[in-house]
Formats: C-alpha cells, sequence, structure tokens
C-alpha cells in the first residue's frame, strides 16, 4: 500500500515554478505541508523525475496555490499531463497573476497563494524534499472548504471543523 493512502488526507496545491528560458509550469502536489510560524516556512515532496523539481533546482523559487473543493477539475488536470509536453494552464483555463517577489506566476483562482524562495532541498527516498521561505502572502478568500487528497484520483473535503 502507497503511504498515501496510509497518510491522509492531505491538502492539495498548485505548484507554480518557471524553467530557465521563463516558461510557467504548474503541477498538482498534496505531498506539502507548514513546518515553522515564525518566519514563516513550507515543505513539498517532488518525485524525482518530475519537471517541477528540475524548475526548483534552477531557479529556486515557486507558488503555493491551496485549492478548494470546487477546483478538483484543476488539480486533475494539472496533475495528469507533464509540463514538459503541454500547456497546463491554457488546459486547465487558468488565470495567473504576476507574483511581486518571485518569477512563477501565481493562480488566481487560489483562495491563497504563497510566494516562496527554496532554501533547502535533500532526496529521501524517491523524493526530494524542497523546503521554502514564504516572502508573500496573498489571501483571496479566508473560508473555503479546501480539496483533501486521499491517493491517485480520490479526493475528500470537509464539511465542518471539530474542536475539543
Amino acid at each position: 500500500m502507497k503511504i498515501s493512502a496510509q497518510i491522509f488526507p492531505r491538502p492539495v496545491a498548485l505548484i507554480t515554478t518557471i524553467s530557465k528560458d521563463g516558461s510557467p509550469n504548474v503541477a498538482t502536489f498534496s505531498f506539502i505541508m507548514p513546518i515553522s510560524f515564525e518566519p514563516k516556512f513550507v515543505a513539498l515532496a517532488v518525485g524525482e523525475n518530475r519537471f517541477t523539481l528540475t524548475n526548483l533546482e534552477t531557479t529556486k523559487e515557486f507558488g503555493l496555490n491551496i485549492l478548494k473543493r470546487e477546483q478538483v477539475r484543476l488539480a486533475q488536470i494539472c496533475g495528469s499531463y507533464s509540463g514538459k509536453d503541454i500547456d497546463k494552464f491554457k488546459l486547465a483555463g487558468l488565470s495567473v497573476e504576476k507574483a511581486k517577489e518571485i518569477r512563477p506566476p501565481l493562480i488566481k483562482e487560489a483562495p491563497i497563494s504563497l510566494e516562496c524562495k527554496v532554501e533547502f532541498t535533500q532526496k529521501f527516498g524517491d523524493h526530494y524534499l524542497v523546503v521554502g521561505k514564504v516572502v508573500r502572502e496573498i489571501i483571496r478568500e479566508e473560508k473555503f472548504d479546501p480539496l483533501l487528497h486521499y491517493t491517485g484520483d480520490s479526493f475528500f473535503t470537509w464539511r465542518s471543523l471539530i474542536s475539543p
């Protein structure tokens, strides 16, 4: 059984990167997590053969764009193709927004976007752990039902917050 089916659900985000020649890419990720409150740091695990990893290693910047429940189609499209072969922004009908602190674009449809600079990269098994410092955050929507990932094409949502 894959670890993704053992540790779930996880928030879903579109990670935006840019290549050395300036071409943008977008990919779906759920192996993401916050790792520090102040300053803000986030981590993502990237498969060793992903086009996103090449861009991260080259340009050292990324946008982390959180998805909401209604955006499951965007997650499926951006997670099903390689940016080497197809323009996923166009295929998914995404609207881009120019970032202020990084070169990769942000996704206008995302309720939250974080502009991040890569601080650390290390290989662990078949993935690389990439740690990014959040240099700017854009909150477009504060209350939304986040899209959560199980494994493969299976997703979750939640309807109520449980507090003790």
